[in-house]
């Protein structure tokens, strides 16, 4: 029974660190995005900018950048400009380098009266996946806006993310199931503390919470087994016997001593003693003492 106790503890830690672990994970995931997303407004502000100044344009605004979805953001203008396409891809890299951005991206340039797409462009890392069009050919000036999209992002961190949250359900489920188990299906295995209260039951006398195994000199209760010696087997034969009952010195010196050498007052008391400390695991039993008469040993009811 103890032994199930601790595997239920263990395994109800586990879930719980777990949980722990989930938490930590994806909270420090989440923080992640959330420095992501202010490196790339930094980054979209500062080709706003430096596109404003190819179009000898130092006073209008660049609107703050918005995040359309988790991987794309737009840059939109107060004034119309022209937008040389070489310029916005030249501008577009210098700039996420030095935040250190991911540089596989795709840049979709819209004309804000019908959300047209007037140039687009993609950048990848393999530069055999490069794709940049109409080199030379500047939009005339127009209201914009500037999409990108961060397009092996969203799927790099969806995968991660994927992986371990399979592996943290997976986990728990597995240590969910066998906590279920353990204590729906429960073992009935015999333990020691059983093997040894079943064979007291058949060799001894039931004395109080005690198994009283008189041939083997032994007190046992569930699984703690108390030696005796020989004077205070015999002391307690006798007095279990009697329950209850005032035990004479007279009749106890003389069946366990008579037979045996030399009898020493004292020895009585001593043996008394020492039996009564053995008998101290159980409230409800007592030997007590009728001074210069007997012993009695009481069992409460």
């Amino acid at each position: 029974m103890i032994q199930k106790q601790q595997n239920v503890r263990i395994i109800l830690l586990s879930i719980v660190l777990l949980t722990l672990v989930g938490i930590f994970f994806f909270g420090k995931s989440s923080k992640k995005q959330e420095d992501f997303a202010e490196l790339v407004k930094i980054a979209m502000r500062d080709v706003g900018d430096k596109l404003l100044r190819y179009d000898q344009d130092s006073t209008s605004l660049v609107q703050p950048v918005k995040r359309l979805k988790q991987y794309t953001y737009q840059l939109s203008f107060d004034e119309p400009l022209t937008i040389a396409p070489d310029t916005l891809v030249k501008v577009v890299e210098n700039s996420f380098d030095r935040t250190e951005l991911p540089n596989n991206y795709r840049v979709m340039v819209k004309q804000c009266e019908d959300q047209e797409v007037a140039y687009s462009y993609q950048m990848m890392a393999q530069v055999e996946n490069t794709i940049v069009a109409c080199s030379g050919r500047n939009l005339p000036s127009k209201c914009y806006t500037i999409e990108v999209k961060f397009v092996d992002q969203a799927t790099s961190v969806e995968i991660q993310n994927n992986i371990v949250l399979i592996g943290i359900v997976s986990i728990g489920i597995v240590l969910l199931i066998v906590l279920i188990k353990a204590f729906k299906y429960p073992k009935n295995e015999p333990t020691h503390e059983t093997n040894t209260t079943q064979k007291a039951k058949h060799d001894g006398v039931r004395i109080g919470s005690f198994w009283f195994v008189e041939d083997q000199l032994k007190l046992i209760q569930e699984s703690k087994e108390i030696q005796l010696s020989k004077k205070e087997c015999e002391l307690l034969a006798i007095l279990a016997a009697n329950p209850n009952q005032l035990v004479t010195r007279d009749e106890l010196t003389k069946r366990i001593w008579e037979d045996n050498g030399v009898y020493v007052g004292r020895s009585l008391d001593t043996y008394i003693s020492k039996l009564r400390k053995k008998l101290q695991l159980d409230e409800t039993l007592k030997i007590t003492n009728s001074h210069g008469v007997g012993y009695k040993l009481e069992i409460a009811k």
